[in-house]
């Protein structure tokens, strides 16, 4: 390695610490030791960017890439001096011929993105920087100039994506007015998604992936047809749980219970915490004889329903009770051969639910079912306890043989996973 290379390593890695009095010093050596070095011409030329010789710049950089067609670097530095200028249409020449070396270099794309906005096409800038976003590393490891191009980047394709919402909307308005009166939340959720506006909302359980089940955020109400009943014992259902909640608080426990040294990722706060507490009838699989004791009527509604039965991991159903001011945060459910029911018992204003895309506020007297394999989260914004009775069961677009088959499995798998707790066992 010749003497100019091994001061090109040195200088280029003092840039990558962060060392930038360091790299200047280096590259003044480059410079001094060969002049003609491509990289050398590229340094020069950006310190005369630098010092505001934009057409001398210009002229070293040209030099530089005719020297080293193969470095991206130097026709990315070549746009900037272009784009000073005001030559945008040279920027975008120099851009795309780092892009043709180089189709994931970052800077190339933020750059490109910004130019192509200076120039009023803020459509095809969208794109760019849509690009950019998917590649582009941790804010944290980018430089400030950087961090605030990421920035502007993520508030042009924001700004873009409701803009294209507008728009097709707009053109999609006719249309729609021919079907008045049809159920068309599925089109308008498919509209923002092509837009950008919302995200594809995808199955992601934790556990068991049913292949060829659709992700409906909340189903509708045909495939249940118990939820009448389960309705109309609202009040009975209330009752037990104001008897339970008064004279046996002690039973409540945290939801969220991580063991120390386990990945506690966005429950931190909710973790061994009474803000989210639950009184289980069923656990796991496991009736939970003593509280169903407490709740005859609520646990005899439960047994008549399709609860999703499988040895050590269903069904669970429980009184589930969020404090004031309380947020669950984003999260997806086990496995999504079952769905989860909700039925609201105490419910103060200021509470609302997501699933996917789809938000609501829960109505008393109303309950509903949805897919919790799908992102969801729940706030109490409100001053007072929110309670909801919560249980599982078995997703209606299964077979009988299906239902079958996904129970032994279970607890086939339950057996397995128990093998080797046997032979080890934490102090």
């Amino acid at each position: 390695m010749s003497e100019a290379d091994q001061l090109i390593a040195r200088a280029e890695a003092a840039e990558r610490a962060g060392q930038a009095a360091e790299a200047a010093k280096l590259w003044d050596a480059v410079v001094a030791a060969a002049p003609g070095h491509p990289k050398a011409l590229a340094a020069q030329g950006k310190r005369l960017m630098e010092r505001g010789d934009i057409g001398a710049a210009i002229t070293l950089l040209r030099q530089a890439e005719g020297a080293d067609p193969r470095d991206p670097d130097t026709p990315v530095h070549l746009a900037m001096a272009y784009n000073v200028r005001g030559d945008h249409e040279l920027a975008l020449g120099a851009l795309d011929r780092a892009l043709a070396i180089d189709p994931y270099f970052f800077m190339a794309l933020l750059s490109k993105g910004a130019v192509l906005e200076r120039m009023g096409r803020q459509r095809l800038a969208a794109q760019i920087y849509a690009n950019a976003i998917k590649i582009a590393p941790a804010p944290e490891r980018l430089p400030p100039p950087l961090q605030r191009g990421l920035e502007r980047a993520h508030d042009v394709v924001r700004s873009n994506a409701v803009s294209m919402a507008d728009f097709l909307r707009e053109r999609t308005m006719a249309a729609r007015a021919r079907h008045d009166g049809e159920d068309l939340r599925r089109f308008d959720e498919c509209l923002d998604i092509l837009a950008g506006v919302k995200k594809r909302q995808m199955n992601d359980p934790v556990l068991l992936y049913f292949p060829r089940l659709p992700p409906i955020p909340f189903y509708d109400r045909a495939p249940f047809p118990w939820l009448a009943e389960l309705e109309a014992a609202t009040d009975a259902i209330r009752e037990e749980l104001a008897i339970v909640m008064r004279e046996d608080q002690a039973r409540f426990a945290p939801y969220i219970q991580y063991r120390p040294g386990d990945p506690v990722n966005q429950w931190t706060e909710l973790n061994h915490s009474s803000a989210w507490s639950t009184f289980f009838l069923w656990r796991d699989g496991v009736r939970q004889h003593a509280n169903c004791a407490r709740c005859p009527n609520t646990a005899a509604l439960l047994e008549r329903l399709p609860l999703a039965h499988q040895r050590g991991y269903g069904p669970t159903a429980m009184f589930s009770v969020l404090a004031p001011n309380t947020h669950i945060p984003p999260h997806t459910g086990s496995a999504n051969t079952r769905l989860i029911c909700h039925l609201p018992l105490i419910l103060p204003e200021k509470c609302s639910f997501r699933v996917g895309n789809e938000t609501r506020d829960w109505k008393m007297g109303e309950a509903w079912v949805f897919d919790d394999t799908i992102e969801h989260e729940a706030w109490n914004n409100s001053g007072q306890t929110r309670v909801i009775l919560i249980f599982d069961v078995w997703n209606p677009l299964l077979s009988a043989a299906e239902r079958e088959l996904v129970e032994t499995m279970m607890s086939a798998l339950n057996e397995y996973q128990a093998g080797d707790q046997t032979k080890y066992s934490p102090r």
